[in-house]
């Protein structure tokens, strides 16, 4: 396509941004909670409200139903390279609603710190998201009667309830399913100008243990100092998860652990992330982990042991002294690189045995395992969609890391075979999940140009 007919395009969104504002906001009215059964009928109706939009511009959309939420499917074009884009149209629950400036399913627009902002329970997670790349092929087809090549679309109604019935469907509709790379918009902007494609994901590990010592709490003043004290071996445990320099000790924890490429690492310098201004919105001041690592590097391609929780013994108010029976903690493992989550576990349960004394005992619990993804940049579409973005966005756009898990990206992987670009315009104060979340009308509006951007590079 010659630079003058993305310009048509790029006019049309100008154009009707209102009428896509208004669009979103009728998706939003819609309170699709998932993980609530009274909201069951309006996920439905959620799902009949894509089905029937999609089918205006030119998509073959249909719901599907499943175990649960139905999702939607659908698909324009026969030929040429195939992208599928994922998104969800369900939304988290709305509680504490006194915390609410207005209803949550009323959206509105109101004055925000760089541009309007759009207040509503799904605004930015994942409603709004979902509605860039929808608006942006909307433009497509009223510019040119027709979409640019193959397109899928592929949007679940239970991502927000942990998916129970994803991995089914799509195995079940794998061959249907299956494009050249796979799109998904749930992500968020670095900083407010740069845009980023996210390559690589952390899985996660989770672990729950307990340890017990005497057969019930013992009297501090009989049995202090000459019985196993579950806390303190407990303790003793969790503090050699860790040497002196911040490195995890777990015997082969590290395998799969690839170094980052210097191509990757210079785009991140070039960032300038102030890990010390990211620090203080926390009231901390010092840069923890493993020393000799940057602090994006730490976020993004190092993996983690983080104990997030620990309970024994009296905890109410007041004074009990008793030596405690039982000591538990929670522990979870940030993964990258083909770090193998099911023999970690096996490792950290053994070096958890191996540290016990005589007289303790320990039990587990299991609490999931998923490995880290990471996508090949080498397939021309990542390049494509970074100088695509790049065209938009005041600063270039460069690949980037995700501290968090999305296991969507990794089903991709495992069950379609396929890489995806995890693109998104989300900010860090968009309050997903929380009361008053919104979407800036500005990430909405550059959203939709952003994606006809990209399938403008995509497809000619």
């Amino acid at each position: 396509m010659s630079k003058k007919n993305l310009n048509l395009v790029l006019e049309h969104i100008d154009a009707q941004i209102e009428k896509a504002t208004l669009r979103l906001f009728d998706l939003l009215k819609i309170p699709s909670i998932s993980t609530d059964p009274a909201y069951t009928a309006d996920c439905n109706i959620a799902a009949d409200w894509l089905v029937e939009d999609l089918k205006k511009i030119g998509f073959r959309a249909s719901k599907r139903e499943t175990s649960g939420h139905p999702m939607v499917v659908a698909h324009t074009g026969t030929s040429g390279k195939h992208i599928m884009f994922y998104g969800h149209y369900d939304v988290q629950p709305v509680d504490p609603i006194e915390l609410w400036e207005k209803a949550p399913f009323d959206p509105y627009l109101a004055q925000g710190d760089i541009s309007d902002v759009i207040y509503a329970r799904g605004a930015a997670d994942d409603k709004g998201q979902l509605m860039t790349f929808i608006e942006a092929c909307r433009a497509w087809q009223a510019v040119h009667g027709k979409l640019p090549g193959k397109i899928s679309l592929f949007f679940e109604g239970e991502e927000e309830s942990s998916s129970p019935s994803l991995v089914p469907f799509m195995q079940s509709n794998a061959k249907e399913l299956k494009a050249d790379i796979g799109i998904i918009c749930d992500t968020g902007l670095f900083g407010d100008n740069t845009p980023g494609i996210v390559t690589r994901l952390r899985g996660l590990l989770s672990e729950e243990l307990i340890i017990t010592g005497p057969v019930k709490d013992l009297h501090s003043g009989m049995y202090g100092g000459i019985s196993n004290n579950p806390a303190r071996v407990l303790s003793k445990v969790l503090t050699s998860l860790h040497d002196e320099s911040g490195r995890i000790t777990i015997p082969g924890f590290y395998d799969g652990v690839a170094c980052l490429d210097d191509n990757i690492k210079k785009q991140w310098e070039e960032l300038d992330f102030d890990h010390n201004n990211f620090l203080n919105q926390v009231g901390l001041s010092e840069l923890a982990g493993e020393q000799g690592k940057t602090a994006l590097e730490m976020i993004w391609s190092e993996p983690t042991c983080e104990i997030n929780g620990i309970w024994s013994g009296y905890t109410g108010d007041g004074f009990k002294t008793v030596l405690p029976s039982k000591a538990s903690a929670k522990i979870s493992f940030r993964l990258v690189g083909e770090q193998d989550p099911h023999v970690i576990r096996q490792n950290f349960r053994k070096f958890v045995k191996s540290n016990l004394p005589p007289d303790c005992s320990v039990e587990f619990k299991a609490h999931g395992a998923s490995k880290g993804s990471s996508m090949s940049i080498e397939n021309p579409i990542f390049e494509a969609a970074r100088l695509a973005l790049t065209d938009e966005w005041p600063n270039a756009a460069a690949f980037i890391g995700c501290g968090g898990s999305i296991p969507i990206a990794g089903h991709f992987k495992s069950i379609l075979g396929m890489d995806t670009l995890l693109i998104g315009f989300g900010r860090d104060n968009d309050a997903i999940h929380s009361p008053n979340e919104k979407y800036d009308l500005r990430s909405f509006h550059k959203g939709i140009r952003s994606w006809a951007r990209i399938l403008d590079k995509i497809y000619n």
